[in-house]
């Protein structure tokens, strides 16, 4: 069984929109598109550039696999030649409601069960990787399908624009699966696995915390929850 993992560059108050230019993401009247520029960092690179080694196929929203395919066919060699290059090479799966045209070599557009899609993907593929597309995110994230989820956060608030867990998010826990780390620009590092349950509380007041476990299960809260987009 293959694994499904997320990549999101992302501020200190996770807004992950449009890191790479000023018109990659403009919904909403997004003011910051760029604002990952000026933080290049070693760690970054080196763990992106670990990730697409490993990777053996990508899995997109609309958005950010239209970005993809006006710009990587392009580049498959010089500069970014080694990224273009393996881009090229894997299979490119598109998450998206509509019929958009995928004219990148081999991209699939997945069917309307995003859960059984991914399943089948993670039968058919190692190492699965899912980046940008934040609409697409969300959905993941609230149906718990995805094994590793990597944030490089930046030391910078930008206070509006689209973030990894909006309003009204599915409450759950997460699992630290290594410890953070931090590049030279200030980039820390963080990876996080699913845990399957909704968060406990309690009472720090009293000498045992007061802590509990009857909270809703997360698969209770995810019930109730609306559909979000891709």
């Amino acid at each position: 069984m293959g694994r499904l993992y997320i990549d999101l560059f992302t501020t200190l108050d996770l807004v992950a929109q449009a890191p790479g230019g000023p018109d990659e993401d403009p919904s909403g009247g997004f003011p910051f598109g760029g604002w990952q520029a000026p933080f290049a960092d070693d760690v970054v690179g080196e763990q992106v550039g670990a990730g697409i080694a490993a990777m053996d196929a990508l899995l997109l929203g609309r958005r950010t696999y239209d970005i993809f395919a006006a710009y990587w066919p392009q580049h498959e060699t010089g500069l970014d030649g080694e990224i273009g290059a393996k881009f090229a090479g894997i299979p490119k799966y598109v998450a998206s409601r509509g019929t958009p045209e995928l004219t990148w070599q081999g991209s699939t557009l997945l069917g309307p069960d995003l859960a059984a899609q991914v399943g089948a993907l993670r039968e058919r593929h190692e190492n699965i990787h899912v980046i940008g597309s934040v609409d697409l995110v969300q959905t993941l994230l609230a149906e718990n399908l995805f094994d590793v989820l990597t944030l490089w956060v930046h030391p910078i608030v930008l206070g509006q624009g689209k973030k990894v867990f909006p309003d009204g998010a599915t409450p759950s826990a997460l699992s630290l699966l290594e410890p953070p780390v931090t590049g030279s620009a200030g980039v820390v590092s963080l990876r996080y696995g699913p845990t399957g349950s909704a968060p406990t509380t309690g009472d720090m007041t009293r000498t045992d915390r007061g802590v509990r476990s009857d909270v809703s299960s997360a698969r209770e809260v995810r019930r109730t929850r609306p559909p979000t987009s891709r």
